[in-house]
């Protein structure tokens, strides 16, 4: 009779561990599942004709993203690169009072020449809201357009001073002159970001001194404004 009446108890102490351990396995995400992703804004303009032709430019939460800026007839080639956390919050600040392009209709009502394409795309999961315009007097979103020029003005400026660093060693004080005339209208929204080129050009004695003298100079200038 004690064999019988503690075998229904084994069985009941049995099931109650197995409801445990399968409680603990729903409540463990599966391997390899993720979190909602972050969210990232999307910069995109499309303007023929002109150089570049095609800009598109994303940014996440965290300063991380990929820009692609090219003619409509390469090939599309996004690549990775950071902005400063206080830059990718400004981003998101701005995109925020235009409630994250949710429903915002920011076209100008005046008729204005055709200036590109732009898109505004604000991506979270699974939601997803975009706005398109062509001219913009909204605050708000001139200041993010703003952004994102300055973004593409000085992805470019390093692109174009990296090119001539590798094949036109003769280019590179011309590159630099651009850079400088951006820094100095206020163009680039982190130039601190081209130091590394810079300094690399003033140490490489195969390029010609005034643009190494330039680069030194032009570099002391970007220090004090980090």
């Amino acid at each position: 009779m004690r064999v019988c009446t503690a075998v229904p108890g084994r069985y009941f102490a049995v099931a109650v561990l197995l409801l445990v351990v399968i409680a603990a396995a729903v409540s463990v995400p599966a391997k390899g599942a993720s979190a909602t992703p972050g969210a990232t804004i999307t910069f995109r303009k499309v303007f023929k004709s002109s150089a570049p032709e095609f800009v598109e430019i994303k940014v996440d939460e965290t300063g991380s993203g990929t820009y692609d800026i090219r003619q409509l007839s390469d090939d599309a080639g996004p690549e990775a690169f950071l902005v400063g956390v206080p830059l990718a919050h400004r981003i998101f600040d701005l995109a925020a009072k235009l409630h994250n392009f949710d429903g915002v209709n920011i076209e100008s009502r005046h008729r204005i020449a055709n200036l590109g394409e732009k898109m505004f795309r604000y991506d979270r999961g699974t939601e997803s809201h975009a706005v398109t315009f062509n001219y913009t007097l909204d605050e708000s979103a001139s200041q993010l357009l703003d952004v994102f020029e300055g973004i593409t003005r000085q992805l470019s400026d390093a692109s174009d001073l990296q090119h001539a660093l590798k094949f036109d060693r003769l280019g590179v004080n011309d590159a630099i002159i651009q850079i400088e005339k951006d820094f100095d209208a206020k163009l680039l929204p982190e130039p601190e970001r081209l130091l590394p080129l810079l300094a690399q050009v003033s140490a490489d004695e195969r390029v010609i001194d005034m643009a190494r003298r330039r680069a030194t100079g032009l570099a002391a200038r970007i220090q004090p404004s980090r």
